[in-house]
């Protein structure tokens, strides 16, 4: 029984959840970010304010709504990688999958990437998973989780989607971007031969 009625609270605060990220996106589509306020947001789910802020701690958040699994995903690329595959390129991969195929007039991309606070807290958010990509990097690779070469990789890992947006192919700019991570600028056609004879240094 104690597991039922737990099963069917679960089911109920998802099913709010979800209520308040649906009504969130209908609304800021409908009459931009900065001319709803989450009173509405919340009046919209049949929901009291003080029940939106325990799903949602800001008004930024509501938008963000599979940042838990988007963090699982990252790390599972690194844990879940094909015998023999690195761990770099497992996060090529993932990330050529997962961070360069969004649609452009997706109501969710438009909104964001029309709204100044949503971009810079997508951002934020996005960069947030460094600690826990660091630490799937360290299990898979030896040293320790706060070492600076894996927290290193993980944080320019982490900026290399952003960069590839601009591209006009974004797929092949983050292989091209994995590259230079994985082989360093002496290993570019870009590299002069003073560059490269400069490594040892």
């Amino acid at each position: 029984m104690a597991e039922t009625t737990t099963g069917r609270r679960e089911r109920k605060k998802a099913q709010t959840r979800q209520a308040l990220a649906d009504a969130a996106l209908r609304l800021f589509t409908e009459r931009g970010f900065d001319n709803v306020g989450v009173r509405e947001v919340a009046e919209a789910a049949d929901v009291s304010l003080s029940t939106l802020f325990k799903h949602f701690p800001s008004k930024e958040a509501l938008v963000f709504d599979l940042d838990a699994d988007i963090e699982s995903a990252l790390v599972a690329a690194i844990r879940d990688r094909a015998p023999g595959q690195s761990v770099l390129h497992a996060l090529r991969d993932h990330l050529v999958r997962t961070r360069t195929a969004l649609q452009t007039d997706d109501p969710l991309f438009v909104l964001v990437d029309s709204t100044p606070a949503l971009s810079d807290y997508a951002r934020r958010m996005w960069l947030r998973h460094e600690k826990a990509l660091a630490t799937a990097l360290a299990e898979a690779t030896g040293p320790a989780p706060d070492d600076l070469a894996v927290v290193g990789l993980a944080r320019f890992a982490l900026e290399i989607p952003s960069l590839a947006r601009t591209s006009d192919d974004p797929a092949t700019a983050v292989r091209d971007l994995f590259t230079l991570l994985e082989r360093g600028w002496a290993g570019t056609p870009l590299a002069r031969p003073e560059d490269r004879s400069g490594q040892d240094d």
